[in-house]
């Protein structure tokens, strides 16, 4: 099976989870998660926003206050300490500066690195009943929505990191596009290879990609690609289930059976359901799929993303 190789996706991250001592009170949030196992694949970006606007370390805490569409940054001892401005300012500065990243963790429930879920508190001390945004996350996620982003906390939901990951492979290899020169065949061929990926996450939009490329015509590759591009971003954000799997799965193996005996068969379809009802994992029908086609090489599966979007000793399919 081929393995779609690409360079070491370069992550920005808030520097407190790589264990730099940068939080207010002096410390760190250290992620083991991602210091250790997902630091093999990724060459990191730290980034502290609160650091790099002048905040001294350690500081007085900020919090959010006010509108929850557009609260403001202020300290929480001294008020008149307002870092609105220069959050979103420096959130702004790294979207366009930051050009060759191809995805973002953030710190969770941070006032500026939030991507949601972070209080806002009122008048009357207390947080609002809806939770806000962080400043630097919003100002940098707004000039950037199509770049994979993810908070610390959420990715040790083994359902959650493996599509934050496959999305930022998906979004390395389109940039390898973008670098070689975009044509309408390189589209055509990159969708092509994300055909079953994305008709496991989210296969209405597969259908409306389609869709919008065979009507592309002569049209300018740089103009519908980055069109079609946060199409397929937006897709693939939401999460594949047992069923869409399932559906997948059965497609894939639908090519093996001129060559599987009548037992190999139904082994198989036995496997899948099996992964369909909870009883093993994805990784199981998987990798009796890849057994097959190493006997009985398919040049079209081999090129489908779905079959490796990520590279395979980061395990993430060992717990779907």
């Amino acid at each position: 099976m081929t393995d779609q190789p690409v360079a070491r996706p370069k992550i920005a991250i808030s520097a407190c989870l790589l264990g730099h001592e940068v939080r207010y009170n002096g410390g760190h949030k250290a992620s083991s998660l991602c210091k250790d196992a997902l630091a093999r694949h990724f060459d990191y970006v730290p980034l502290c926003p609160e650091v790099a606007i002048g905040l001294g370390t350690p500081r007085e805490p900020i919090r959010l206050v006010g509108e929850i569409a557009a609260p403001r940054a202020v300290g929480t001892v001294n008020r008149q300490l307002d870092v609105t401005e220069p959050l979103a300012a420096y959130g702004r500065e790294m979207a366009a500066s930051q050009q060759d990243l191809c995805g973002y963790i953030f710190m969770q429930q941070s006032p500026s690195c939030g991507v949601e879920r972070v209080k806002v508190y009122q008048d009357n001390g207390k947080p609002a009943d809806k939770s806000g945004r962080g400043i630097y996350a919003n100002a940098f996620c707004s000039a950037r929505p199509d770049l994979p982003v993810e908070e610390d906390g959420r990715l040790n939901d083994p359902v959650l990191r493996e599509n934050f990951i496959t999305r930022v492979y998906a979004y390395a290899r389109w940039q390898g596009l973008l670098q070689a020169g975009l044509t309408r065949h390189a589209i055509i061929a990159f969708h092509s290879s994300y055909k079953y990926q994305l008709m496991a996450n989210h296969p209405q939009q597969y259908r409306e990609l389609g869709r919008m490329l065979g009507s592309m015509g002569k049209q300018d590759a740089n103009v519908i690609g980055p069109q079609y591009f946060s199409l397929l971003m937006a897709a693939l954000k939401k999460t594949a289930t047992r069923r869409t799997h399932s559906n997948v799965l059965k497609h894939i193996s639908g090519y093996l059976r001129p060559a599987l005996s009548r037992d190999e068969r139904s082994e198989m379809q036995q496997i899948i359901h099996q992964y369909r009802e909870g009883i093993v994992p994805l990784v199981v029908p998987l990798t009796l799929l890849k057994h097959h086609f190493r006997r009985n090489p398919q040049p079209y599966i081999a090129l489908q993303a779905y079959m490796q979007p990520h590279p395979e000793d980061l395990s993430l399919r060992n717990a779907l």
